[in-house]
């Protein structure tokens, strides 16, 4: 039994492996964040395997239905929307249960398009070491984790929403300071892909409110 963490593009869909192509043709059952989504690829690469919805919302049911199915020897693929699974994603919980209930089970990665890297291959900042934050609190311990920041030592990343980017990058303006460099990058790999160079204060001008965003913030 095999469980393949495949990672697929995180916009432009030629951004995908022949392996992991190969792999969603071979294993028996897809799991998909969105079965509706990972359509769209899998008709583009002429994947005509089953899928299944596992999701942040499925319950325990749907997860002894996939870990039942491993029993019976069946390989599974795990997809989400965008990227690679189990980073800042559902699949980490899924992961962890199999693990406990089928340590026998060969989990195995399918690299590929991941927006955190992408993001900090092209910054320019200090990538030696990092701190990745995938989503930052929306309310609850939020101003403490903007304190901690003050003294981190290492480039920071984590995601942003549309809706919360103009603030989030004035509170790190607050807390940081105008003057520290900032990276956003919207809607990589997409069609209307855009990179904001430059000091937090100028970035939070020049920013849209649309799309998914990966901010990088530098070190000093």
């Amino acid at each position: 039994m095999k469980l393949y963490i495949v990672a697929t593009p995180i916009g432009n869909l030629e951004d995908i492996t022949y392996r992991a192509v190969n792999t969603l043709k071979e294993v028996d059952l897809i799991l998909a964040e969105d079965t509706r989504h990972a359509k769209i690829l899998l008709s583009r690469y002429e994947i005509t395997t089953p899928v299944k919805s596992y999701h942040q919302h499925s319950r325990l049911a749907k997860v002894d239905f996939i870990i039942e199915t491993l029993k019976d020897t069946k390989n599974m693929a795990l997809i989400s929307d965008a990227g690679t699974p189990g980073i800042s994603d559902p699949g980490q919980f899924l992961i962890k249960k199999i693990l406990e209930e089928l340590p026998e089970t060969e989990i195995i990665p399918i690299p590929g398009p991941s927006s955190p890297i992408a993001a900090l291959s092209i910054s320019g900042f200090d990538t030696d070491e990092f701190l990745f934050l995938g989503f930052l609190p929306k309310k609850k311990g939020r101003q403490t984790l903007f304190n901690s920041l003050k003294s981190e030592k290492r480039t920071i990343v984590f995601f942003e929403s549309p809706y919360r980017i103009k603030k989030t990058l004035s509170q790190l303006q607050e807390f940081l300071g105008g003057d520290r460099n900032a990276v956003v990058c919207r809607e990589l790999t997409k069609k209307f892909e855009e990179i904001y160079r430059g000091k937090i204060a100028e970035v939070l001008e020049l920013v849209k409110e649309k799309g998914e965003f990966v901010v990088i913030i530098s070190n000093s």
